[in-house]
């Protein structure tokens, strides 16, 4: 039978919850981040010389951003204004506002915590940017999404972003002893008893959340109540578990940083990363669906003509979810996956369809050639249309030399330019080819007739 890991006291139930109880307030006690935190760093000397500053904490759920901000607040004495950008409007700014003015006053500094600060509009965040500026407020505002894209460029340039890193199994399973042990702000009155097996299962559900691990904790504590035992055992444990879910914000920054890496594991031509990656989406909660639409555009992208069975083999997949559905749409994909991860790579069609339009866009509604435009009526061919067009198929290897079917002012323009890889190699030398009976040709239609 395995020792003992964690056996701890506490004081029975209260009705705060564990992970608010919890909260450090001193760095001691403070868990991770140990990239800030640690001597030396920006904001341990800022901590310790009570220097503050305006900052923005990024970071997952359940990093510790309220957390360091409340410790920031307590170790320079300065007064803690705390308000939810999902549930506060500029009324309540300006309440804050009008509190720091008064503190100013008093000689005493103000810091404005906004949670979720990315839920304020352009707006909002303009109430208060003016007293970040003059001092009246130190702004700390956290937030579980990219800055760049969701703060204001103003107040972006007048606070340091800090950003906080998932926390790591050391740091969890420190959290968990002292949630088991601490008799002041931890767990009950009993010995509850927790092995290392079961403590690990613990760890990993948390998936670097300390909230979350602390109310799987909590949780766990209160069934061992109602069994009237003090045994977190395995049983007990995978029921508080449950079906965890792992971190995937479904729009959100992890979502697209993992999609990014899916896709850029497939171009990279690293067929076990991808599926690494492709499961990690899945086991988040991500719609196959959305996992195969992004698998055609990879086809299209990065593979191109250089192996055209893999857009074939996309949409068969795309198809073969949207049929069956879980469990079998999902391998689908994954063998999509893998066969574009292992064939050979080519952008050109996705270059030229660039090129292409950035030509269309800068060129205007320039003319379609005369010989080229559709003639279905009688007045259309008086005017000109269709005449001198030369049917490609009556001529000897289907092809005519020559011919410019472009806009007069962009004939002889090139897109596509197969790479030297898989079937483009055949493709460029076909191409190739062409290029040089168009050369060789006696006449080129590269300029208006006189009728134009």
């Amino acid at each position: 039978m395995e020792a003992d890991l964690f056996a701890g006291q506490s004081r029975g139930l209260s009705t705060e919850p564990l992970a608010s109880r919890m909260r450090p307030t001193n760095i001691d006690e403070y868990v991770g981040q140990e990239h800030l935190l640690s001597v030396g760093k920006p904001l341990r000397d800022a901590l310790e010389h009570k220097t503050l500053h305006s900052m923005i904490l990024w970071g997952p759920p359940g990093t510790g951003k309220t957390s360091l901000a409340k410790m920031l607040a307590g170790h320079c004495d300065a007064q803690f204004e705390a308000i939810s950008a999902v549930m506060s409007g500029v009324k309540d700014v300006r309440a804050v506002v009008q509190k720091a003015q008064m503190l100013r006053t008093q000689g005493r500094a103000c810091i404005f915590f906004v949670d979720e600060v990315h839920r304020f509009n352009k707006s909002q965040q303009d109430a208060f940017l003016p007293f970040v500026e003059d001092g009246t407020l130190l702004f700390i505002g956290a937030t579980t999404e990219n800055p760049s894209f969701e703060i204001n460029n103003a107040l972006l340039s007048r606070a340091k972003v800090y950003v906080l890193k998932r926390l790591g199994d050391e740091a969890l399973g420190k959290l968990l002893r002292r949630a088991l042990t601490d008799s002041e702000y931890g767990l009950g009155d009993r010995q509850l008893v927790l092995q290392e097996s079961e403590a690990q299962h613990l760890i990993s559900a948390a998936d670097g959340d300390a909230r979350r691990l602390l109310n799987f904790v909590e949780l766990a504590a209160s069934m061992a109540d109602a069994r009237q035992t003090l045994q977190l055992d395995s049983e007990l444990i995978l029921e508080v578990i449950g079906s965890t879910v792992r971190s995937f914000d479904k729009g959100g920054d992890y979502f697209y940083d993992q999609i990014s890496a899916l896709h850029k594991s497939v171009r990279g031509s690293s067929p076990d990363a991808a599926l690494y990656w492709y499961g990690r989406m899945i086991d988040g909660g991500c719609d196959p669906l959305y996992v195969a639409r992004r698998v055609v555009r990879m086809a299209s992208e990065d593979i191109g003509n250089a192996d055209p069975r893999g857009l074939q083999l996309a949409l068969n997949a795309w198809d073969t979810q949207q049929r069956l559905g879980s469990p079998e749409g999902e391998l689908a994909i994954a063998q999509a996956i893998v066969y574009l991860a292992c064939a050979p790579k080519s952008n050109a069609v996705y270059g030229a369809y660039k090129e292409a339009m950035k030509a269309a866009k800068q060129s205007g509604s320039l003319e379609v050639p005369k010989h080229i435009r559709n003639a279905p009526t009688s007045l259309m061919k008086e005017l000109g249309h269709g005449k001198e067009y030369h049917y490609a198929h009556d001529h000897s290897e289907g092809f005519v030399a020559g011919e410019n079917y472009f806009p007069a002012e962009l004939a002889g323009s090139r897109f596509y330019k197969p790479v030297d890889r898989g079937l483009e190699i055949k493709i460029g030398e076909k191409l190739r080819g062409l290029n040089e009976l168009n050369e060789s040709s006696q006449w080129h239609r590269y300029e208006p007739s006189d009728q134009d």
